[in-house]
This record gives C-alpha cells, sequence and structure tokens, in this order.
C-alpha cells in the first residue's frame, strides 16, 4: 500500500452523516502510516449572514459571537476531534460562511487538499431534485477527489 501523506477535508454539519464521514476520513489518514502523517482539515459552513436593514434595531449576532457558540462548537466537532485525537492525526477545524458547496470547494482549492470526504445528505429524490444536495455539487464540480459516506 502507498504510504503518502494527504490532505484531507472533512465536512462537518453534527448529523449523523458527517459523524460517519468524520470517522471515515479519520480512518484515510490513519492508513498513511505513522511515517508520515496525513493532516485533517474539519470544515463546517454556517449560512451567510443576511446584511442588515435598516429596520433591524437590534441585528442578531453571527452565531460565532453568540454566547452558546462554543458549546455548539463542541458538539459539531466532537466525533472528527475525539476520532483524530485517538488516532494521534493533526487536525484543524475551521468554520466559514457563505453556501456550502462554494465553500468547501474554495477551501480545498486554497488548501490543496487531495480528496473531500463528505456526508450523504440523505435527501429523498424529490428534495434532491428541487434544492440539490451539498455532496451532489461539490461531487459534480470539484477538480479534487469526493468520497461521499453513506
Amino acid at each position: 500500500m502507498l504510504t503518502l501523506s494527504k490532505q484531507i477535508l472533512v465536512a462537518i454539519d453534527g448529523s449523523p452523516q458527517s459523524d460517519k464521514a468524520a470517522e471515515e476520513a479519520v480512518r484515510l489518514a490513519r492508513i498513511s502510516g505513522s511515517r508520515l502523517k496525513s493532516k485533517i482539515y474539519a470544515i463546517l459552513v454556517l449560512p451567510s449572514m443576511r446584511p442588515s436593514s435598516f429596520t433591524d434595531f437590534f441585528p442578531s449576532p453571527p452565531a460565532t459571537e453568540r454566547p452558546d457558540w462554543e458549546e455548539k462548537r463542541k458538539r459539531i466537532f466532537y466525533v472528527v476531534e475525539k476520532a483524530a485525537e485517538e488516532a494521534q492525526i493533526p487536525l484543524e477545524s475551521v468554520v466559514v460562511y457563505g453556501d456550502a458547496a462554494e465553500e468547501i470547494m474554495a477551501f480545498a482549492d486554497r488548501e490543496e487538499i487531495d480528496v473531500i470526504v463528505i456526508g450523504s445528505s440523505g435527501a429523498g429524490r424529490v428534495k434532491r431534485a428541487l434544492t440539490g444536495s451539498v455532496s451532489t455539487k461539490v461531487a459534480l464540480h470539484c477538480r479534487h477527489s469526493v468520497y461521499i459516506v453513506r
């Protein structure tokens, strides 16, 4: 088996599918062996902030600036942080705002990611046809390898 270090990006959103993707990303990183460690980037993409209008007397702060953010962050990143720590794999957690598929692909380009690991949406055929899924958009439009975990 080839033992090259890899830059692995895993999309996290706190769902059971993203937890499975996180575990699979750690497994892929572990395969590279102890000599050449891979690095995992765990990315959480939050919806874009809508611009404030003059009718907003008290605009709500971004999710990352709310008092309960740290507790939410810990819950969302728990599986990937625990699995990476147990496997002694370097992990960097990233939170960005915007369109999930676009932000994942842009991050992959910036950091020269080798493989993107993403959970299947679990959305039904009709919902996926109407709104699309992040995993489908990334798989169809990204120039990097994409591993969809079901």
